[in-house]
């Protein structure tokens, strides 16, 4: 279908979409959850052939992990939906409301965005991540996934668009671009006429090229150069689960750690220590000099090219810092303004820590891995933006609304 066409259902379903009360969005989504869970095979199969086409491209482990589906991550995906349908309505929300000294009661609003543009790269749960939140805030949403995961994006899709029609709703409030050449994603960044705002969910390649080529207003959601910082008040036994945590427990997502910055003071205790546990995963360290001297030629010189890189791989690049200043400053520095972590004991450390680093999510003693809309409670997340303005770390329902305000009067005229 051409993409103007595209645009104009999607403008006309936005309507319908707005006006869906919350009980049906509710049951629509509960609905959509298990229509996932009874179609898994078809799913399944259809990222079957996703795999199999990655595979046979060589496209990394990585890569291909984003990209599979099963039936655990499918039951994740409904259950994303399930909470998505618990949660509260924030469409027609009063943010506030004031009275002005002529008479006049003003209110502001939350209001669906309208139409949403999604462009997204190999991982195919972002396809109903982004219907439920999309939906459950009154938006039409125009899907754009990447050809790795087009045959498991348009068996999710079909499902969904089922669970539409069957509940009397126009299934154009859901869409699914399928050409899958880079002519007709330049082409979509272009739609403004239709679309209001245009979201990018991927590596910095992409987000670069939506930011850069699209005249349509984007949130840009960043890559995730994250770092642990081991503070010299660390506590150790913390700090080990925690950076192996964040490393390891899923390498090809946003919010793994790629950095570990450590005190000088710990350094000849505590990285011997967490080599061993690296050392089961199969981590390939780069590091400083410091690191180097300590763990001797297992570990490779990092450069500073390792400082800035986000591998998305079982490789972690490390510095030693003499402060914690000093600490903040190599973070802001190199990362991406996405997650970042302090292990400490020491409260005003934390704080300044907490303070000082210019990111969306900044913890103290906790995995970075914690910085997703399911795990902060938000159903699930269209992205973690990295930007200041609009919206900034998980982006839930709130964050897909937008305001107007309603002025109530008696006759009063301007003079």
């Amino acid at each position: 279908m051409e993409l103007n066409e595209l645009g104009m259902r999607a403008c006309e379903a936005k309507y319908q979409a707005a006006a869906v009360s919350e009980v049906k969005k509710n049951d629509v989504l509960k609905a959509c959850a298990k229509a996932l869970i009874e179609y898994n095979k078809d799913i399944i199969s259809a990222n079957d052939l996703d795999i199999k086409a990655a595979a046979d491209n060589g496209i990394s482990e990585g890569m291909q992990d984003r990209l599979r589906l099963n039936e655990k991550r499918i039951e994740a995906m409904a259950e994303g939906l399930e909470q998505i349908a618990q949660l509260s309505d924030p469409i027609g929300e009063t943010i506030e409301e004031f009275d002005r000294p002529n008479g006049l009661h003003l209110k502001k609003v939350r209001v669906p965005l309208g139409v949403i543009g999604i462009i997204f790269e190999s991982r195919p749960n972002v396809t109903a991540d982004a219907f439920g939140l999309t939906f459950k805030t009154g938006n039409a949403v125009i899907l754009k996934g990447g050809k790795e995961a087009i045959n498991s994006n348009k068996a999710i899709v079909k499902i969904l668009r089922q669970v539409l029609e069957n509940e009397g709703l126009n299934p154009d409030i859901l869409q699914l671009i399928e050409a899958t050449d880079r002519e007709t994603t330049v082409n979509f960044m272009k739609l403004k006429k239709y679309v209001d705002v245009l979201i990018p969910r991927g590596g910095a390649g992409l987000i670069r090229a939506v930011v850069e080529n699209s005249n349509i207003p984007v949130i840009e959601t960043g890559t995730g150069n994250c770092h642990v910082y081991i503070d010299k008040d660390a506590d150790i036994e913390k700090a080990v689960p925690i950076l192996i945590n964040a490393k390891t427990q899923r390498i090809s997502v946003c919010n793994a750690a790629e950095s570990l910055v450590i005190h000088k003071d710990v350094a000849q205790d505590f990285l011997p220590i967490l080599k061993k546990a690296l050392d089961e995963k199969n981590v390939e360290l780069r590091g400083d000099e410091n690191v180097v001297r300590i763990l001797g030629d297992s570990v490779i010189p990092a450069t500073e090219e390792d400082y800035g890189t986000e591998y998305l791989d079982y490789i972690l690049s490390m510095k030693t810092v003499d402060s914690v200043e000093e600490a903040i400053a190599h973070i802001n520095k190199y990362n991406t303004h996405h997650s970042e972590c302090i292990v400490t004991e020491n409260n005003d450390t934390a704080e300044a820590f907490l303070n000082g680093v210019d990111a969306a999510c900044v913890y103290v003693n906790a995995s970075t891995r914690f910085t997703d809309g399911f795990e902060f409670g938000f159903g699930a997340e269209i992205g973690i933006s990295t930007q200041k303005l609009h919206a900034r770390g998980p982006m839930g329902l709130k964050e897909l609304t937008s305001y107007k305000y309603k002025i109530y009067g008696n006759g009063q005229i301007r003079g």
